[in-house]
């Protein structure tokens, strides 16, 4: 029940403010498997509700998008909360952690211009970042090591 009000969430939101594109964190470690799984479950259905209105998705890196509004993928969040006040002029404002991750995203995702690596517009090799130049050589490479075993 709770993954069909989230998908109906999802439905409001994109009726409500028609997106040309989405920007999605593509978590791919963590120590706590429930925690993965519904984070899992609920991007699925993000996919597919952009899917089926022929929605791009770019899929961004935690690293990639801390790189993106901080200039190191190393940092913390209370440097990635003070750039994105810095950089959307808020001042000292408070955000909630979500919302800093959120307004992240967003910056990496404009800056990136749509080149995510999930559907949606394909980045030539040339154009993806470090970080998702690391990313796409290890899916690759689990791809390989699964066909192989």
């Amino acid at each position: 029940m709770r993954l069909l009000t989230i998908r109906d969430a999802f439905v409001r939101l994109f009726d409500t403010y028609l997106p040309d594109r989405v920007a999605l964190e593509r978590v791919f470690a963590q120590q706590n498997l429930r925690s993965v799984m519904g984070t899992a479950q609920v991007s699925g259905l993000l996919l597919a509700e952009a899917a089926g209105r022929e929605i791009g998705v770019d899929l961004h890196t935690p690293t990639e998008v801390k790189a993106s509004v901080s200039g190191s993928g190393r940092a913390n969040k209370v440097q990635v909360a003070n750039m994105v006040r810095r950089l959307l002029s808020m001042g000292d404002e408070k955000l909630l952690p979500d919302a800093t991750d959120a307004l992240a995203l967003a910056i990496c995702n404009a800056w990136r211009g749509g080149t995510g690596l999930g559907g949606g517009t394909r980045a030539k090799l040339s154009e993806l970042t470090p970080a998702q130049q690391r990313w796409r050589d290890a899916e690759s490479l689990a791809r390989r090591n699964r066909t192989s075993n």
